[in-house]
C-alpha cells in the first residue's frame, strides 16, 4: 500500500515533541528537529554520544505509555519493530501524530530532505519512496541557493 503524504509546514511553537529512542536514527531526526526548535524530549535507556550537543531534554529510561501525555508529535526510533508498533498504536489512540522512523507505512508524517537558510525552508519529498533521490535534489537546490546568495551580496 502506498501512502500519500501532503507536504505542509506545521507550527510547533510551544508544542510537546517527543523522540523515543536514543540511537543513530533518533539522533539524526533530533539534529534536524533542533534546527526548528530548542524544545523536545528524548526518551531512551541509552543515548548516542552526540545527543549531548543538542538542546533537548534527555530522559534516560525505558518508554512508558505516560511518556506520550500531552504530546503533539512523536518520532518513534527505537529499532525494535514490536515496540515501535506498540508506541504507534498508543499515539493513534490519543490522536498524536507519529513518525515511525524507517517504516513509512506506519507514519502519520514523514520528514523530507530539508534546506534551511534563515527564514527560507525548502523541503523535498519523494513520498517516502526514494529518500536518496530527495536528498540529491535537495543538495542541488542548496547549491543554487548558495549561488543566489553570492549574487545578492
Amino acid at each position: 500500500m502506498q501512502k500519500n503524504f501532503l507536504p505542509i509546514s506545521i507550527d510547533i511553537t510551544d508544542k510537546k515533541i517527543v523522540i523515543i529512542g536514543g540511537g543513530k536514527v533518533a539522533f539524526h531526526k533530533s539534529a534536524i528537529l533542533s534546527r526548528f526548535t530548542p524544545e523536545a524530549t528524548v526518551i531512551a535507556p541509552e543515548f548516542h554520544p552526540e545527543f549531548e550537543n543538542l538542546p533537548f531534554q534527555l530522559i534516560k529510561k525505558e518508554y512508558e505509555a505516560d511518556d506520550l501525555n500531552g504530546a503533539f508529535l512523536v518520532y518513534i526510533c527505537t529499532g525494535n519493530e514490536t515496540l515501535n508498533q506498540q508506541i504507534k498504536t498508543a499515539c493513534g489512540k490519543r490522536g498524536i501524530l507519529a513518525s515511525v522512523c524507517d517504516n513509512p507505512l506506519l507514519c502519520d508524517f514523514i520528514s523530507p530532505a530539508i534546506q534551511k537558510e534563515e527564514n527560507m525552508t525548502i523541503a523535498v519529498s519523494s513520498n517516502a519512496q526514494n529518500v536518496r533521490q530527495a536528498i540529491a535534489v535537495r543538495n542541488q537546490i542548496q547549491v543554487l541557493i548558495e549561488k543566489e546568495i553570492l549574487k545578492i551580496k
